[in-house]
């Protein structure tokens, strides 16, 4: 029987990892057919239903409020910006590239807690995110000359999730799962409707791609129950790296079914921001042990 709350809120990341890399494929097929705002208008109507639901069934409805409804927005601007340049990005570039670039949401959280956690910038800390951003370099590849919109969405949405991670730690204080989900998803909806009608038209998706529709919906929201749900078990800087293992399933599934070449120095890159990282976790191992033990 796992006692350790760490231990626990590794296994919820572990949910939320298999999570991520299902709504990955689907969105990439998706992307055939729908736009990134219309897969997250879609996305976010089943999302809602589907908290509603569960909600109503757990007698939790009355844990919404909108208490911190602002730290709410910003949390989901946050969000549908880092996911709509996510689902944008594995529409244009290998699976590993983007799972890579992901890796290093928890170098901008480092870089971000103590402005807004009111976490130390630790010597540290600060070289893990001098590590991390070297890693960050070599995934980019900037010796390719030119680096397309792929890439920079892909670098721009570690940016957008960092600030996700941080607004759910301080929401996850004061905040119930089912609040916290119910702004994710309702809020989702609103932006991805008004951002769908940007162009003018809303492609309705074709009965092949409802199923994938549903994963993705269904997928995103368990991915996000994961991680907040892990967040209330465990620091932020522990729980932020610990989806790595994502980078080897989804770099072999993107050689044997989109016959993605496994680029040796993205997979150089994403080992030095996962070093860069367990640097850091081991850190506040130790930091958090002796403190235990002083008290």
């Amino acid at each position: 029987m796992i006692t350790s709350n760490t231990a626990r809120a590794g296994l919820w990341m572990l949910g939320a990892l298999t999570s991520f890399t299902a709504m990955a494929l689907a969105g990439r097929e998706l992307s055939n057919e729908l736009d990134t705002f219309e897969i997250m208008m879609y996305r976010s109507v089943i999302g809602v239903f589907i908290v509603l639901t569960i909600a109503r069934l757990s007698g939790s409805l009355n844990s919404i409020s909108k208490q911190h409804f602002n730290l709410h927005l910003i949390r989901n601007i946050c969000h549908f910006t880092g996911q709509n340049l996510w689902f944008y990005a594995i529409a244009l570039i290998p699976f590993s590239q983007v799972f890579a670039f992901e890796f290093s949401s928890p170098i901008w959280v480092a870089l971000l807690a103590p402005f807004f956690l009111g976490e130390k910038l630790t010597k540290t800390r600060l070289t893990t995110i001098v590590i991390g951003f070297l890693g960050i370099l070599l995934v980019a590849q900037p010796t390719n000359i030119t680096i397309g919109p792929g890439v920079a969405a892909a670098a721009l949405c570690a940016v957008a999730f960092a600030g996700t991670f941080i607004a759910t730690k301080l929401l996850s204080q004061t905040q119930s799962t089912t609040c916290i989900l119910f702004w994710l998803a309702t809020m989702q909806m609103v932006f991805g409707v008004l951002c769908s009608f940007y162009d003018g038209v809303v492609t309705l998706p074709s009965l092949a791609s409802l199923p994938l529709i549903v994963l993705v919906g269904c997928a995103g929201l368990l991915a996000h129950y994961c991680i907040t749900t892990a967040l209330k078990l465990a620091p932020v800087m522990i729980i932020a790296p610990i989806d790595f293992l994502r980078l080897p399933i989804i770099a072999i599934i993107g050689a044997i079914f989109y016959n993605e070449a496994i680029n040796v120095w993205i997979i150089f890159g994403a080992i030095i921001i996962f070093s860069a990282n367990y640097l850091n976790i081991r850190s506040e191992t130790k930091r958090a042990t002796t403190r235990g033990i002083a008290n």
